[in-house]
């Protein structure tokens, strides 16, 4: 039987940076579900799929940042969040502790920094 792929879905609205997260992820063999720019979407997306992880920008497209998105979504789910964002000021560090995330990165990342927050999590829980 094989095993099926955790689904991951990204939520950041700069179109390249996206796409360099899902090659990241896919090759961290996640399954994922990207080009989401707007926090209202990101709720929606995570009540259909029940992602087993959020990378989550803070600045997003929409009347609600990826810290509101987060906290709607906590609302139904505790699915881990990575947030990875250019806001690393204590008002958006202190904001996003309130949803309880797996780490919070700073942008630029590369692939390791990704993969070392994700193997925190994913490896202790596997």
């Amino acid at each position: 039987m094989s095993k099926e792929k955790k689904k991951v879905i990204i939520v950041e609205d700069d179109l390249i940076l996206n796409l360099l997260y899902e090659s990241y992820l896919e090759r961290l063999g996640f399954e994922t579900e990207g080009e989401l720019v707007y926090g209202k979407t990101a709720i929606e997306t995570a009540k259909k799929i029940d992602p087993d992880l959020v990378v989550m920008d803070i600045s997003l497209e929409g009347e609600i940042d990826g810290i509101d998105a987060m906290l709607k979504i906590r609302e139904f789910s505790e699915v881990p969040v990575i947030y990875i964002t250019g806001n690393s000021d204590p008002y958006h560090v202190e904001r996003a502790k309130e949803t309880d995330p797996l780490d919070y990165l700073t942008k630029p990342i590369e692939f390791e920094d990704l993969k070392k927050s994700i193997q925190k999590h994913f490896s202790s829980n596997s």
